[in-house]
């Protein structure tokens, strides 16, 4: 059996636009894999065939073995995917805990009825809940702010807990879209090390979307390189940097 994740020839299309066309490729476990191009490119459908959000038009995605197409974003998060938004999605109206003891607890084994009888199970579980946070809390410097609602964190804060509360589910391939979005030249510095931090210690693979060209060929072992929907190059960040078509299509427009 296959490990990782493959796309296998997916195309998306709505209407008579092809958004994504003929895209293959595949994010080995512990990758750090870049996903750059202009906007409107696909890059964010991508993520939203693999999630369940959208089903391929054609192809497949599959991962570790399992064909996910028609399946719904709850079930393929419990296969091991977790995602961030390029706009920020906390939870409104609910703290910093809250916010990561929903995640949590949307894995739990112990529904409805467990919670009414108060089953020796239910309370195990909880237990584990309860540690899990601490420890997300202590590893992720949030101690402080738990209490605090999350829509009031410093944005820097909130990034950091959208990735916090995406590790709570405990994958094995997490999406980020856009992680750098609105951050200050030393937010993105400190995601930068998060990033790194975030697949060396829990041993997970990154896809990553980002305009942020320091950030991308700072910390990614790999790019791909989307344009109107097709991929155009796929390399080292040095192979990228250097390719005339991507220069043409992507890099030439953000170093001017």
């Amino acid at each position: 059996m296959s490990t990782g994740l493959e796309l296998k020839n997916v195309t998306m299309r709505f209407g008579g636009l092809t958004a994504v066309g003929d895209l293959s490729a595949g994010i080995g476990p512990g990758d750090l894999v870049g996903l750059i191009g202009p906007n409107g490119a696909g890059k964010t459908t991508v993520f939203n065939a693999i999630t369940g959000v959208y089903t391929p038009t054609e192809g497949e995605v599959v991962f570790n073995g399992q064909v996910l197409n028609g399946k719904k974003p709850n079930q393929i998060s419990q296969s091991g995917i977790a995602r961030t938004f390029q706009n920020i999605r906390l939870f409104k109206g609910m703290t910093v805990y809250d916010n990561i003891r929903v995640s949590l607890t949307s894995r739990s084994k112990y529904k409805a009825t467990g919670s009414v009888l108060r089953s020796g199970g239910f309370y195990r579980e909880e237990d584990v809940v309860e540690n899990r946070i601490a420890e997300l809390l202590e590893i992720f410097k949030l101690n402080e702010m738990s209490d605090e609602m999350a829509t009031s964190l410093p944005y820097g804060d909130q990034r950091r807990l959208e990735i916090v509360r995406a590790l709570a589910t405990d994958p094995k391939l997490l999406l980020l879209d856009e992680p750098a979005a609105g951050m200050n030249p030393a937010e993105k510095q400190n995601l930068m090390k998060l990033i790194q931090y975030l697949r060396e210690q829990f041993k997970i693979a990154i896809l990553l979307i980002e305009h942020d060209m320091k950030l991308v060929m700072g910390i990614c072992e790999r790019v791909m390189v989307l344009d109107y929907g097709c991929k155009i190059a796929e390399g080292t960040p040095q192979d990228i940097s250097s390719n005339p078509r991507v220069i043409e299509a992507y890099l030439g427009e953000v170093t001017e």
